[in-house]
């Protein structure tokens, strides 16, 4: 099995997973989070309470599994990134949070009835992680994987996530994919309506916290930035006050074989 970033890209891919530690305060504080339908059913057919947010950064995941009823002794977060980890922990007090990775669970065999991996998954070495989190995972145990990805069927977001390219980018490319494997054979495919409340200068620094941006030069960086905010507010959806940014969270389920 490989990964789906481009071989030529392998160092970027790391750079980028790692930039995120340094704006975690924003990151907490300007992503968006998981619709609760999502969650729901990213859990549907789990054998029992005991749930993994596996690379939780910020806890965005874990909150929302807190709101949906899961006691906190039930949740477990796993997060490598440790100024992530420690935003977790303000941000979520009192649920089990432990640094680790997905290719190295700090957990024993059989101790999770679900692992949910929120906005991560493609940040793993799945030859790795997919053995692991098999191991992890009790029998008849779930695997799901979420993202909120912006809805570029409305045209003012598709204008802004052109304005929001930057030389790192990745043309081309999805990592939102949990492919087949001997230890997870069938993946189940839903997506799920879901909304940010913003403004133009909110949106522009959710935008400042994706890893494109973050690993860019000063210089780059200010420019696309200045770049988004020129169109944010030259398009009249998002010119003035707040709007609704539209996104669609893609949620894939498998069970444990």
């Amino acid at each position: 099995m490989e990964n789906a970033f481009p071989d030529h890209d392998r160092e970027l891919v790391r750079r980028r997973a790692a930039s995120f530690g340094g704006s975690a305060a924003a990151y907490a504080a300007e992503r968006p989070g998981y619709p609760a339908a999502a969650v729901r059913w990213a859990l549907e057919g789990a054998p029992g309470p005991r749930v993994l947010d596996l690379g939780a950064g910020t806890g965005k995941l874990t909150g929302e599994l807190l709101r949906g009823g899961a006691g906190p002794g039930d949740v477990v977060a796993v997060e490598p990134d440790p100024e992530m980890l420690a935003e977790l922990r303000r941000r979520v007090p009192g649920v089990r949070a432990e640094a680790g990775g997905a290719e190295a669970i700090p957990l024993p065999d059989g101790s999770a009835d679900a692992v949910l991996v929120g906005q991560a998954l493609h940040w793993f070495d799945l030859d790795r992680a997919l053995p692991e989190i098999h191991r992890v995972l009790a029998p008849g145990g779930v695997l799901a994987a979420l993202w909120n990805l912006d809805d570029d069927r409305v045209p003012w977001v598709a204008g802004f996530k052109e304005q929001a390219r930057s030389s790192v980018s990745w043309t081309g490319w999805s990592g939102n994919d949990l492919p087949p494997s001997r230890w997870f054979p069938g993946v189940e495919r839903a997506e799920f309506p879901n909304a940010q409340r913003r403004t133009a200068a909110s949106l522009t620094a959710t935008a400042a916290t994706h890893s494109h941006i973050l690993v860019l030069d000063d210089a780059e960086r200010a420019a696309v930035l200045d770049r988004i905010r020129a169109y944010l507010r030259s398009v009249p959806e998002t010119a003035e006050g707040e709007f609704d940014l539209p996104i669609v969270t893609l949620a894939l389920r498998t069970t444990r074989a």
